[in-house]
């Protein structure tokens, strides 16, 4: 060790002396919302850092993605793994290079999903998904999903919300049935088909299909069929009110505008100086 003297070796280093004195201290409101962090990571395991500063930021705290990476980082949060991009090749009538979506009620997709109950049975999901928002508009549950099922989920949208100008899907046989042809060109939409074999070209529905199955399907055991349609359902409503959406800058693709003050975070009611929450109630 060498005998230099404090006031010489800062000196030497461009350091000040006081950094060799003061301990470095986190901002006062640090363990706070290391906890709400820690909660939000818990509550939603697949979720990474960027969606968690985002929930962060809407239930009121001025944070930045920066400060809540070091934090996740610090206390050995796992940031879920990016899946390598590919290219594809973008063609046919119904591709989605060739039909974008340009405005809410433009264009809608809808798809099948299939899971299992416990005891083994299989259970189908019709999904819609309104392209331009990015809202899920229905997700219904049953054990058998016809033609007759497309037209009944797919009035009901019409009644409430009014008809797309596009619905697009894949040929499975509920889509092209005639039945469902003619009801759809009967309302005044037009359908809207992938090429066969190219799921690709119904990229928006089916990256939806992806986000269900890795945050609900895959770690939830469903022991009836009620309990699926309702588990569904109250995930179908966080989806489009709270989850950050990626491709809306971090934002939910319906977002509610109040929130009760008592359904905010713990660390969160601590602080009287916290503005009112602007959130729907998480999912547990």
């Amino acid at each position: 060790m060498l005998k230099v003297s404090e006031r010489r070796a800062c000196r030497a280093l461009g350091q000040h002396r006081s950094t060799q004195r003061k301990l470095p201290r986190g901002k006062d409101d640090e363990a706070a919302l290391v906890a709400d962090l820690i909660e939000l990571a818990r509550t939603y395991g697949r979720y990474g850092y960027r969606k968690v500063a985002a929930l962060l930021r809407a239930a009121g705290w001025q944070v930045n993605d920066k400060r809540v990476e070091r934090l996740w980082r610090q206390e050995g949060l796992k940031v879920p793994a990016r899946q390598p991009k590919r290219g594809r090749l973008w063609d046919g009538d119904g591709s989605c290079l060739r039909l974008r979506p340009e405005h809410r009620n433009h264009v809608w997709s809808y798809d099948f999903v299939e899971a299992r109950t416990h005891d083994g049975r299989k259970f189908r999901m019709l999904n819609v998904l309104d392209e331009f928002s990015r809202e899920c508009l229905a997700i219904r549950v049953d054990r058998k999903l016809k033609a007759a099922d497309v037209i009944d989920v797919l009035s009901d949208l019409f009644s409430l919300r009014g008809v797309p100008a596009h619905i697009r899907s894949d040929n499975g046989p509920e889509f092209i049935a005639k039945s469902v042809q003619a009801w759809i060109a009967g309302v005044g939409a037009k359908a809207a088909y992938v090429t066969p074999g190219s799921p690709w070209e119904n990229g928006y529905v089916e990256s939806f299909n992806a986000q269900i199955r890795d945050e609900l399907l895959n770690g939830e055991i469903f022991y009836t069929l009620k309990e699926a349609q309702i588990m569904i359902e109250s995930w179908r409503r966080h989806y489009n009110t709270v989850r950050p959406h990626g491709a809306l800058g971090y934002r939910p693709p319906a977002p509610e505008v109040f929130m009760l003050v008592s359904t905010a975070w713990p660390a969160v009611l601590a602080r009287s100086t916290m503005p009112p929450i602007l959130m729907r109630p998480t999912l547990h």
